[in-house]
C-alpha cells in the first residue's frame, strides 16, 4: 500500500522488535551462552503513527528506553521497521538510503561526524565532496552558518581541541551544509553550557523561520523543546502517549495553577474555598502563593476577590512546568501537578 504524501514525514503503524541475548550470570552462564545462546524479544517501538508537515519544529520525547532513538534511526534509514510504513519527502528511508541521505541532516549529540584530528574546515571540505555540494551553495551556507554561530575563531582548530559547545556548533553546520529539507536532532545541546545552548537554540529558530527547514528533536532538556518547538510528541514504552501543542499538554495534564501575589502590607488572608495559601519568605511576608485546581477555582474570580479585599501591589500566574508534567506521565502517576 502506498501512502499519500500530504505531509513531509509520514509514520504509519510502525513497530520494531529486537532480539536481545539473555544469559545467566557468572562464568557458567557465559560458557553456556557460547554453546546454546538464548534470546528474548524486546519491542522498542509499538504501532506508532504520526505525520509532520513541512516547516514544523517537533519535540519527540520520552523516558530512557521509550523508543525515541530507534524511531529516529528508522526515519534516517539506519534501521528498517518490522511492520508499518515510513515515508519521508517521497522516500522510503531504508529502501532508498543513497538517494535519501542527501535530503536530510542528522545531529547526534553523543556522536560527531567530524574528523577528530583534522581542522573543522577540513571536515567541512570533506563533506562538500561526499555530498557533491556545488561550490556556490557550499560557500553561501558555510559563510552564513559559521557567522550565525560565531565559529570564526576555531574553524582552523582540530576537532579534538574544541570545547563541547564548539564541537556541537560545528556538527550542526556539518549537518546543514548540503541544504537538507529535514534535520533530525538527537540531544543537540547535551553537556553544552548555558550560553552555548542559547546560541544553538537561537540558530535553530532562525534557520526554521528563514528556510522552513523541518526539524525533529529528541532531548531530555525540556528548555530545548520549549524554546524551539511548536509541537510535542511523547512516547512511552514504544507507543504514542501525546501528540499536540505545548499549551495543549498543560491544559490536558497540568490541572494545577498557582497565583503569586505581592501585597502592600503583610495581610492576614482569610481562608478561600479550594485554595491552598502559602506564605513566601520573600518581602517580609508580603508575598503569598495561592495554589488551586482549574476545575474548582476560576482564576478571574480569585483575582477579583483578592483585589477587592486587599491592597495588591503585583500578581503573577504560573503555568505548570512541562518537565514536571512529563515526569508524572512517565511514572504513570496522576498527572495533575
Amino acid at each position: 500500500m502506498v501512502m499519500k504524501m500530504e505531509n513531509l514525514i509520514e509514520v504509519k503503524n510502525v513497530s520494531k522488535t529486537f532480539k536481545v541475548n539473555k544469559r545467566a550470570n557468572g562464568v557458567p552462564g557465559m560458557v553456556a551462552n557460547l554453546f546454546v545462546p538464548k534470546f528474548e524479544k524486546k519491542q522498542a517501538v509499538k504501532d506508532i503513527s504520526f505525520s509532520i508537515k513541512e516547516g514544523e519544529m517537533v519535540g519527540f520525547v520520552g523516558p530512557n528506553g521509550a523508543g525515541k532513538s530507534t524511531t529516529i534511526k528508522m526515519l534516517s534509514g539506519i534501521l528498517y521497521p518490522e511492520s508499518g510504513e515510513i515515508m519521508v519527502n517521497g522516500f522510503v528511508p531504508y529502501k532508498q538510503r543513497k538517494e535519501y541521505v542527501g535530503n536530510i541532516g542528522v545531529v547526534f549529540g553523543q556522536k560527531s561526524q567530524l574528523q577528530w584530528d583534522l581542522p573543522v574546515i577540513d571536515s567541512f571540505e570533506l563533506l562538500k565532496a561526499i555530498y557533491r555540494i556545488p561550490e556556490q551553495v557550499y560557500k553561501k551556507n558555510l559563510n552564513r552558518f559559521t557567522d550565525m554561530l560565531e565559529m570564526g575563531s576555531f574553524m582552523n582548530q582540530p576537532v579534538r581541541q574544541l570545547s563541547l559547545g564548539q564541537r556541537m556548533r560545528a556538527d550542526i553546520v556539518a549537518a546543514l551544509l548540503h541544504s537538507p529539507k529535514i534535520v533530525f536532532f538527537d540531544e543537540p545541546t547535551i553537556g553544552v553550557d548555558v550560553v552555548g545552548k542559547e546560541k544553538i537554540r537561537e540558530f535553530i529558530k532562525e534557520l526554521n523561520a528563514e528556510d522552513h527547514v523541518t526539524m525533529l528533536f529528541t532531548t531530555h532538556d525540556m528548555q530545548d523543546i520549549e524554546k524551539t518547538c511548536n509541537r510535542l510528541i511523547i512516547i512511552d514504552k514504544g507507543a504514542t502517549v501525546y501528540d499536540g501543542t505545548l499549551q495543549g499538554i498543560r491544559e490536558k495534564y497540568g490541572t494545577t495553577r498557582q497565583l503569586d501575589v505581592e501585597f502592600h502590607d503583610n495581610h492576614e488572608i482569610a481562608p478561600i474555598k479550594n485554595v491552598e495559601i502559602r506564605q513566601l519568605d520573600e518581602l517580609d511576608g508580603r508575598k503569598k502563593r495561592f495554589i488551586f485546581e482549574n476545575k474548582n477555582v476560576q482564576i478571574n474570580e480569585l483575582m477579583n476577590e483578592l483585589l477587592s479585599k486587599y491592597n495588591v501591589r503585583d500578581l503573577n500566574i504560573s503555568e505548570p512546568e512541562i518537565e514536571s508534567i512529563l515526569r508524572k506521565i512517565y511514572s504513570g502517576k496522576d498527572v495533575a501537578v
